[in-house]
């Protein structure tokens, strides 16, 4: 279910953020005390998790791209509308079968497989997120200089 409101954006020390009505909050389901969302800032698209705040209910933080994709300023009062995220954030990503190849062929899978799962979770997603299968190749070998100690991981370009 979408809900629909409007909130100020302010700043808590450095970061922006809003208050999410407790009315829309109280419908939502929280895991670990957090509520996964995804929903639009004046029409742009963000996934976010809404946190709570002792006392005051949940708090939606309100980064640099979302304030931009929204084109909204802190103190301007913006429109948002939220829904929880179905999406399981904390699902496993596949290895692609030409990432799993070319370790192999580079004798780097244990070394892949040694770094923490956390880590592995990363690359796998960010290899599974690229749209074209020339942009998957050519970081998949940018991945194998990294592992080889050669190059600047793109993660952290």
């Amino acid at each position: 279910m979408k809900f629909s409101f409007k909130a100020r954006i302010y700043k808590v020390g450095i970061n922006s953020c809003i208050k999410v009505p407790k009315n829309i909050s109280n419908k939502l389901i929280a895991e670990k005390g957090y509520i996964p969302i995804k929903g639009t800032i004046e029409g742009f698209f963000f996934q976010q998790t809404l946190c709570p705040v002792r006392g005051e209910g949940y708090r939606l933080y309100v980064n640099g791209i979302m304030i931009k994709g929204g084109k909204v300023k802190n103190g301007q009062t913006a429109r948002f509308i939220i829904e929880q995220d179905s999406w399981e954030r904390n699902r496993n990503f596949p290895m692609l079968p030409a990432f799993r190849k070319e370790l192999k062929k580079n004798k780097l899978l244990n070394t892949f497989l040694q770094l923490s799962a956390s880590r592995q979770k990363e690359v796998n997603r960010y290899l599974n997120h690229l749209k074209t299968k020339e942009a998957q190749q050519r970081n998949i070998e940018r991945m194998i200089s990294v592992m080889k100690g050669r190059a600047i991981s793109p993660l952290y370009k």
